[in-house]
């Protein structure tokens, strides 16, 4: 396969990936039997389609979520992405390099140096204390005892383990335990992680704490990160993009908006219909354009007329670049007598929103409220305005 010039900026392209078990993996991919379903090609040939024609990439710095349910697949295509297992047809490239070619030493120096994985069962020494199992991957490495320590020691602060470095793995909770896993995956600095259901065996309070902690770490570290789960809410806490198997297939990739909003089938509908709508729904998607907007004068008249001209209930005041100043209501407006009281109250609209937040802000704020919310761009140029009617008519859709 020849690398299209849109994909050199992924730092993982995988490209119709195959990987069937069994004595005869080449039967499933013959052109007579493209159309037939993993059960047919299970029963014919007694060969197993774990992964079919599997194609996404993933950018630097990404979190792209895999999930499915048991037997869809996800295991095996994080497995073949370091080639713990051996695909049977199809291309991986990261940074450019066929994963797929490598001889055994380049491999190794791959797994080593470019890729760490974090499984649900830890995976942890434990006849060694939490800094020792820590620095295991650095050992391997070959660095002294001293820059080891020192490197392990700053990925455990960061992974809130500071003051338990000696302490046995046995002694902690399989929360702690996982944080120690994650340490030593970090402290070889992998430029991608490979998180096979990492937190699936914790217990529920414990798991969304987890979940919720390594969506703050990713904002630090910006590693680029494969995510395996079968949790939906735990797709959506940490993904920027998710991909949903079944039966060896991708059946629908997108945000995690685009996944909840607009499931491409039942099955996705079904997967997805516990999560609430507040959690993916972004400011953008359910911003409305303004009543009136009104480029900052001293014509406080002229504004008054234009207000009763449009039947304005709400008005944005932007300057002359553009930029939000705030958002009154008409009947605040109709009440003002000088520029001096604009200014006054404009001065304690100070409210808004960046375009990709979440709603839930603007939920509570609004419940108290009848001014709209500005949405604003990073330059702080207004794009619309969140109203009560706008939440409740994108939560009811």
């Amino acid at each position: 396969m020849t690398v299209e010039p849109e994909q050199i900026s992924h730092q993982i392209v995988v490209d119709r990936l195959w990987k069937v078990f069994g004595n005869n993996p080449s039967s499933a991919l013959e052109a007579e039997n493209a159309g037939k379903s993993r059960a047919e090609i299970q029963s014919e040939f007694d060969q197993v389609v774990a992964l079919r024609d599997v194609s996404f990439h993933v950018e630097k710095g990404e979190t792209f979520v895999v999930m499915g349910l048991s037997g869809s697949g996800k295991s095996t295509l994080v497995r073949c992405l370091s080639r713990l297992i051996e695909t049977t047809s199809g291309h991986i490239y990261v940074d450019l390099e066929d994963v797929t070619s490598l001889d055994d030493k380049s491999l190794r120096e791959f797994r080593r140096s470019k890729v760490s994985m974090v499984f649900q069962n830890f995976g942890l020494l434990p006849h060694r204390n939490v800094m020792d199992n820590a620095c295991y991957g650095l050992e391997i490495k070959g660095l002294s005892r001293t820059e080891r320590y020192e490197r392990a020691q700053r990925m455990l602060d960061l992974v809130g383990l500071n003051g338990w470095e000696t302490s046995k793995v046995s002694q902690l909770s399989g929360g702690m335990q996982q944080r120690v896993g994650l340490a030593r995956a970090l402290a070889v600095e992998p430029e991608i992680l490979l998180l096979d259901e990492p937190f699936s065996g914790l217990d529920p309070l414990i798991r969304r704490q987890m979940r919720s902690e390594l969506a703050v770490l990713q904002k630090e570290i910006q590693k680029t990160m494969v995510f395996i789960t079968h949790d939906l809410d735990e797709a959506v806490t940490v993904g920027d993009r998710i991909a949903i198997m079944r039966d060896g297939e991708i059946i629908q990739m997108g945000t995690p908006e685009e996944i909840i909003l607009n499931p491409v089938d039942d099955f996705v509908a079904e997967f997805t219909e516990d999560v609430s709508k507040d959690r993916v729904l972004n400011a953008s998607s359910i911003s409305v354009t303004p009543d009136l907007i009104w480029s900052y004068s001293h014509d406080l008249n002229s504004l008054k007329n234009k207000m009763d001209e449009v039947k304005a209930g709400h008005i944005a005041f932007v300057n002359e670049s553009g930029a939000s100043l705030g958002v009154l209501t008409g009947s605040d407006v109709e009440h003002i007598a000088s520029m001096e009281e604009l200014d006054r109250m404009l001065g304690e609209s100070t409210d808004t929103m960046m375009y990709s937040s979440n709603v839930k802000p603007a939920i509570s704020k609004l419940a108290n409220s009848s001014t709209p919310i500005p949405v604003v761009d990073s330059d702080n140029n207004l794009l619309g305005v969140i109203t009560q009617a706008s939440i409740l008519n994108a939560l009811s859709e």
